[in-house]
């Protein structure tokens, strides 16, 4: 079918574009599968998580998958589900960075590991029988971070958005609330 990405700082707009898109896409509202990637680790992480929910249909399903979102994308397909979301890629990113909190976060292997399940998160998207949406954050517009785990966070976040954008049919960027397309049918594709 078709693979979108959305991308944009803290705010932007992301999910609620994500939430429109699907609305638009969906054959009918119980089609629409929601991946979520955030744990709830503090009272404000959790209030968020709470409030999301409560945005979404109560019609769609929801799978919670801190870690494994490219055998989620492709459960939810083989659930029959015609469009997927996924929100959002840069949660993805730290849970994986973090999930045994140790020196192991700062390791080539940690960040490998991070990667290719990313990869196999842009393989499942792009190759999925349903409209896939999937969201994250653009962390990399900002100073150098000051410690070497936000930096290793902020370089791998970047990476994984790169490959997700090459495999994606459409990119957007969120500023503001507005949402701009850059790769697809009518945006531009500066490479």
């Amino acid at each position: 079918m078709s693979f979108t990405f959305i991308t944009g700082g803290a705010r932007s707009g992301k999910s609620t574009l994500a939430l429109k898109l699907a609305r638009e896409c969906a054959a009918r509202p119980e089609s629409v599968a929601f991946i979520a990637t955030a744990v709830g680790g503090d009272g404000e992480m959790t209030e968020r998580i709470r409030k999301h929910r409560e945005e979404r249909p109560s019609e769609w399903t929801t799978y919670e998958e801190p870690f494994a979102a490219a055998a989620a994308v492709r459960r939810a397909v083989m659930e029959r589900h015609d469009v997927v979301i996924l929100d959002c890629v840069t949660l993805l990113v730290s849970n994986w960075l973090c999930r045994e909190p140790t020196d192991a976060m700062l390791t080539d292997e940690r960040t490998d590991a991070t990667l290719a399940e990313v990869h196999a998160l842009a393989e499942a998207a792009s190759e999925c029988h349903a409209h896939a949406i999937v969201v994250t954050n653009e962390g990399g517009m900002g100073i150098v971070p000051l410690n070497d785990l936000a930096r290793r966070f902020r370089d791998v976040a970047g990476t994984a958005n790169q490959m997700l954008a090459a495999a994606a049919d459409e990119v957007y960027l969120c500023a503001s609330g507005i949402p701009i397309l850059i790769k697809g049918e009518t945006g531009g594709d500066a490479r």
